[in-house]
């Protein structure tokens, strides 16, 4: 059967929502509240012809772009032409895009889905549905913010952990600080959460005792690694890069403390929310 025209293709527009919204940090002595703006993400669940094929996580903004350039770019299909239909449906922190294509190219899915590779990027890999990147998880007992002290100087301290980024740059690492504000080891990939999966797994193996500590990661904050830094057992985590509100909401709703680190100013309390603003603004 031939693939119709693309005059007769349905591509239903997608829900609009923002791409920031406000929120308020405070910190670490937890007066000072002060408002920012954070980029949104979504889960967004892609089916092909009812199948399952990923749950990725992305700015929840030209989501029929991000299809469609998805569909190009990961080769399900050969050309748009092979694009049916797009209808995309659901709201708040959850999409669903439904995605017809050509016969010919949902069996090359199929072929493909017998041996997928993991990937660096915003992916949440061997996801398929939205149930499961946005799970039920453990709410973490509240815990001290860590002192001032511990964060003077992080980034300038950080050179003896990262050796290949030192070396040829191109890499994310994530670093734990002990109970006693001392850095005890680090790890680092070319994927930021795989990053924190090597701190997570090194941890494990040696046995270190996480309480009162924090993980570091230099890479952007988004919900991904508070799914992890939750599942881990991690109180504290500190990002160099701005968290996304997502991760954000997350981080409140779990009782982890969550942290900015800029670079030219003092540190961003995103987590726990300043006492007199619990939601974003």
């Amino acid at each position: 059967m031939n693939a119709p025209s693309r005059s007769t293709v349905r591509r239903l527009p997608a829900p609009v929502a923002a791409a920031s919204q406000g929120y308020r940090f405070h910190g670490l002595d937890e007066r000072d509240a002060s408002p920012a703006e954070l980029a949104e993400e979504i889960a967004l669940a892609i089916s092909y012809n009812d199948l399952n094929q990923a749950v990725m996580l992305v700015s929840p903004a030209d989501l029929e772009d991000f299809v469609v350039g998805f569909s190009l770019a990961s080769g399900i299909v050969a050309s748009a032409d092979e694009l049916y239909d797009i209808v995309i449906s659901g709201d708040g922190d959850a999409r669903h895009a439904q995605v017809q294509i050509a016969s010919r190219a949902f069996w090359q899915l199929k072929q493909q889905r017998r041996n997928v590779a993991g990937t660096s990027g915003c992916g949440l890999c061997g996801v398929e549905a939205l149930e499961q990147a946005l799970p039920d998880l453990p709410v973490l007992a509240p815990t001290p913010l860590p002192p001032p002290q511990w964060l003077d100087g992080l980034r300038q301290r950080l050179g003896e952990f990262q050796p290949l980024g030192q070396h040829c740059g191109a890499v994310h690492a994530a670093l734990f600080m002990d109970a006693r504000g001392e850095l005890l080891l680090g790890r680092e990939d070319i994927g930021r959460h795989n990053a924190l999966d090597k701190l997570i797994g090194a941890l494990q193996r040696q046995a270190i005792a996480t309480p009162g500590g924090l993980a570091v990661v230099t890479s952007r904050c988004s919900l991904e690694l508070i799914h992890k830094a939750l599942r881990a057992g991690l109180h504290s985590l500190v990002s160099f890069s701005s968290p996304t509100g997502l991760a954000v909401q997350w981080a409140r709703r779990h009782n982890l403390n969550l942290i900015h680190l800029p670079q030219h100013s003092a540190p961003r309390v995103y987590s726990p929310a300043p006492s007199e603003d619990e939601s974003p603004t």
